[in-house]
């Protein structure tokens, strides 16, 4: 078959699809409007076994569900709260509009390739679970993708999650412990009372030994920290009782997410001396890699970047990347996730898509489906 031929023949449906979920408002843990748009769309193409699970994941089963089953996802949240205006402008090239890229042409994609499958009657030898997931952006926290693997227990042994751009892969997770962190201290007024405990001074304190961590280092490992965002106080002439952060740390390597875990609560228990109360709360809780079939995961791999090279002709790069495939990733289930169109500035207002790049993306991914789902 010619994958760039039948993509021709799924252009239009995409660009219909992208156009009208992309100004359907779709925050991590708020996607309820998108999964009824999705949950309709599927119906209508012959999905009669689609629904929504409790975690508001769309999902359609192409064959009887058995212990040999591969996932294909994209993620319908964005990182956008209801007050960012969605506006939808195609300029002939390029389609402007927040989380088009991350990860609208990428649901488009996901759900042309399982039109295809349905509207061909293609015959499988392998259960493919479709699934258009919630909660994978931020503080959703994976919600969506860690209930498929609790449902489907057992019973997934590989999974493809379209995400990014089709000049890269991502084999490897990216772990993160997230908390938000709350000084609460006397406070007063802050000229008679100047000397009094501040909680803006704590959280300060705190900041400074978090950035005193030298990371550790395993192998080709990588492991980062930030303070993301601080807020609390009452006005320039008071002594803040109250302050609050979120911190993270990530890593692409167990051992050393765990260190820092033990590094970060030691600089909060220490800390606790300095006010009348703190208060962290673990509020991100992503898990990397653990005790991975790494043969499985290579084969993965080389299939996925002779696959986009093949009809992108791009050098594709190999990276680690924090995505849905972090959970499958620490069952020890090999997973990829792919990149399955072109643009540029995804997380920003000003995102946009290279149109046509989702017709290179159609047959990423539907030649991926065909390869996992071994075609009659």
């Amino acid at each position: 078959m010619d994958l760039l031929e039948i993509a021709n023949r799924y252009y239009d449906e995409m660009l219909t699809f992208m156009r009208e979920i992309s100004v359907i408002p779709g925050p991590s843990g708020h996607e309820e409007q998108r999964a009824e748009y999705i949950l309709k769309y599927l119906k209508s193409i012959g999905a009669y076994n689609a629904y929504i699970d409790e975690a508001l994941n769309v999902i359609c089963t192409v064959g009887e569900a058995n212990d040999d089953m591969t996932v294909f996802m994209a993620h319908t949240d964005t990182v956008f709260p209801f007050d960012v205006p969605l506006h939808y402008v195609d300029d002939g090239d390029k389609i402007h509009c927040p989380g088009i890229t991350d990860d609208v042409a990428c649901l488009a994609v996901l759900l042309a390739g399982l039109k295809f499958i349905l509207d061909n009657k293609i015959q499988l030898n392998r259960t493919l679970l479709f699934v258009a997931n919630s909660c994978e952006e931020g503080l959703g926290n994976l919600k969506g993708c860690r209930q498929i693997f609790k449902d489907f227990a057992g019973k997934i042994k590989r999974m493809y999650t379209f995400d990014s751009f089709y000049s890269q892969l991502s084999n490897k997770s990216v772990g993160s412990h997230r908390y938000k962190v709350t000084a609460i201290t006397e406070g007063g007024h802050s000229y008679s009372n100047f000397g009094n405990r501040n909680a803006i001074h704590v959280l300060a304190g705190i900041i400074s030994e978090i950035y005193k961590i030298q990371v550790p280092k395993i192998g080709e490992s990588k492991t980062t920290y930030n303070v993301g965002l601080i807020e609390g106080g009452t006005s320039v002439n008071t002594i803040a009782q109250n302050a609050s952060m979120l911190v993270e740390y990530r890593s692409d390597n167990v051992d050393c997410l765990n260190w820092m875990k033990e590094k970060y609560h030691s600089i909060f228990e220490n800390a606790k001396a300095n006010c009348e109360e703190l208060k962290v709360e673990l509020v991100g809780d992503r898990p990397c890699m653990n005790h991975m079939d790494m043969q499985e995961l290579h084969r993965l791999t080389e299939l996925t970047k002779s696959i986009q090279q093949k009809y992108t002709g791009l050098k594709v790069k190999i990276k680690s990347a924090s995505t849905d495939a972090n959970i499958p990733h620490s069952l020890g289930i090999p997973a990829i996730c792919v990149g399955v169109c072109n643009g540029f500035g995804p997380h920003t207002r000003e995102e946009w898509l290279e149109k046509a790049s989702v017709k290179k993306g159609f047959a990423i991914g539907l030649e991926l489906m065909l390869a996992e789902g071994e075609l009659r």
